[in-house]
């Protein structure tokens, strides 16, 4: 059995990043970046597919573990009948060898420890070629080469590395395992405690530039933290989650992989980000955005790599058994190819909460969002694929055409405020039409709720957007009636679902998935809009207290079992905390 995926802490540098269990095992880790094949997969795989694991030889009696102040420098303590040895994990500032360091420390007493290496390339399906070297151990296979320091002696054995060795109270002991290009010469040893100051200094020096001061403080910063880690620094994209094929179901077929930059979740992560003072993040998005999109309007994408690749074509790996057997195990996101609506509004809202943030604005990015308006004036209309990415028929998604809406409202403020060239009084005439349209089609009168496409009954999470997007007032009785029938019809537990998946008319695919965190920090949102200031804090506190010991949120919460699902850490998840812990601090509830 797998272990939960809330067992996990994530490390990472800005081009990758790591999932360590409370148990001291590296299960998932894709090199040199985000959407590489892993070396380390056994969290999709099994105990064959590659793991580095370090923890006392004897179980321990008690383990804790917490993130470094204000860093992604993790420290896991494991406490034994013999003594107390800390863990410590971090990935170094990116250089030329993307580095992942384990500085096991005594802390008290005398700790036997035991190190375990499983290199697997290509998802598990390549064993490398591994030989002695001094001060470690080199592997290769392909494009691929491994390098592991440490002044321990190491032992190889059923195509795997191992150490045994005792750590006394005061001793420092590192291990650093580099990738590099098969072709260039392997990097020496890496300066393991230098390594550490460094990198420890340099998110400090990130986390002071948090403006957020008021409730929840804590989490918030930490929801930062782990944005920022979701960020690809070569490029300014930014990433949904670092895993790939973590279920939505356990045992089902709902597992995607989320290792790139969808337009909509970027653009929430950078309003999260602008909100709280990270402007430099903005601007790099931006230029991300431009060299992505680049080219006909038509042919935008809801999702790109994160180098702005277009072609993501899906794969199974069908070598691999699943967590906890859900399958398939897929790479690429055959998503990619849809057309969705709202993704348009997005780019805009994202781009005018830049302006008003203060970031100058830009003429090619002012012609990006007047070419994308004309190709939205002439398609607004037609049915899409919507912002869940379903896999059946069509629709005219109410909350698409809203999003819509919101392109054009943004596009005539910009005239208005900032002076940039186009037809205001053009823009907003066709905004007050989709309006209207919206109002018109997508309400039904007589249940007083918005529904999830025209002509539908069925209701769906996204109409929780409309007053937060500023398409009506929170208190407006259609906003009202929504929300409540989403508490009465939508929701398990007191948590939101996107939508029903009772069947797979739904979305064309199995049913079954588990509450969408998300979507319940939208119903914080409202209710706190609506003055019921109570209610959204107790509801946003239960959200909080389903994060891990270390702060971390999944994408989806089933709450029959209490464990977290889908792809982990979820950056939809943690802009949710954030701005609702900002709304709250805003409002009389706070």
């Amino acid at each position: 059995m797998s272990r939960p995926i809330e067992d996990y802490a994530m490390i990472g540098d800005t081009h990758t990043a790591a999932l360590v269990s409370r148990d001291g095992s590296i299960d998932w880790l894709c090199l040199p970046r985000f959407d590489s094949g892993a070396c380390f997969a056994s969290l999709v795989g099994d105990d064959s597919h590659g793991h580095w694991t370090m923890r006392p030889t004897a179980a321990p009696t008690r383990t804790t573990r917490q993130y470094r102040n204000a860093t992604l420098v993790l420290e896991t303590e494991f406490t034994t009948a013999t003594g107390r040895v800390r863990l410590i994990d971090f990935m170094p500032h990116r250089h030329a060898h993307p580095t992942l360091v384990r500085i096991v420390e005594g802390v008290e007493g005398s700790v036997q420890m035991s190190m375990e290496l499983r290199l697997r390339l290509d998802y598990g399906w390549v064993v490398p070629c591994v030989r002695r070297v001094p001060g470690g151990i080199h592997a290769i296979a392909g494009p691929d080469a491994l390098c592991l320091h440490t002044p321990i002696p190491l032992e190889g054995r059923d195509m795997q590395t191992f150490a045994d060795f005792t750590v006394e109270a005061g001793q420092r002991v590192p291990f650093a395992l580099a990738w590099h290009p098969s072709t260039d010469e392997p990097p020496g040893p890496v300066d393991a405690e230098a390594e550490l100051a460094s990198r420890e200094q340099r998110w400090k020096a990130w986390s002071s530039r948090c403006t957020y001061t008021g409730p929840y403080e804590a989490a918030v910063r930490r929801s930062l933290i782990t944005l920022k880690a979701l960020t690809f620094d070569p490029t300014g994209a930014i990433v949904a989650a670092p895993t790939t094929s973590l279920p939505e179901h356990l045992g089902g077929e709902r597992n995607w992989d989320y290792r790139y930059s969808w337009l909509r979740d970027a653009t929430f992560t950078l309003l999260a980000l602008l909100s709280n003072g990270y402007i430099d993040e903005a601007r790099d998005w931006r230029a991300w955005l431009l060299r992505a999109t680049a080219g006909d309007p038509a042919q935008l994408q809801i999702m790109y790599g994160i180098g702005g690749e277009r072609r993501l074509p899906e794969l199974v790996l069908d070598w691999m058994p699943g967590y906890e057997g859900s399958t398939p195990v897929r790479v690429g996101n055959g998503a990619a190819g849809q057309f969705q609506l709202d993704v348009y509004g997005e780019v805009l809202d994202a781009l005018h909460a830049a302006r008003l943030a203060g970031m100058v604005p830009d003429d090619e990015a002012w012609q990006l969002q007047v070419a994308l308006l004309q190709f939205l004036e002439q398609h607004w209309q037609d049915p899409d694929d919507g912002l869940w990415e379903a896999r059946g028929a069509r629709r005219h998604h109410t909350y698409s055409k809203a999003m819509a809406w919101v392109a054009f409202d943004r596009a005539a403020h910009a005239v208005e405020r900032w002076q940039l060239p186009g037809p205001a009084e053009h823009w907003r005439s066709v905004a007050a039409l989709i309006h209207r349209d919206v109002c018109e089609h997508g309400y039904d009168a007589d249940r007083n709720t918005f529904v999830q496409s025209y002509g539908s009954t069925a209701l769906d999470a996204s109409l929780l957007l409309l007053p937060l997007v500023g398409f009506l007032a929170a208190d407006d009785p259609r906003m009202v009636g929504t929300v409540a029938a989403i508490e009465n019809d939508l929701t398990v537990d007191g948590l939101v679902q996107r939508y029903r998946t009772d069947d797979e008319t739904a979305d064309g695919l199995p049913p079954g998935e588990g509450t969408f965190l998300l979507c319940s920090f939208w119903l914080v949102d409202n209710l706190s809009l609506q003055g019921q200031h109570d209610r959204a804090r107790a509801l946003f506190e239960r959200l909080l207290g389903l994060a891990n010991d270390v702060g971390l949120l999944s994408e989806e919460y089933d709450t029959a079992t209490g464990r977290m699902l889908g792809n982990y850490p979820q950056a939809f998840s943690h802009v949710g905390l954030i701005n609702s812990a900002c709304r709250l601090a805003q409002s009389k509830g706070a």
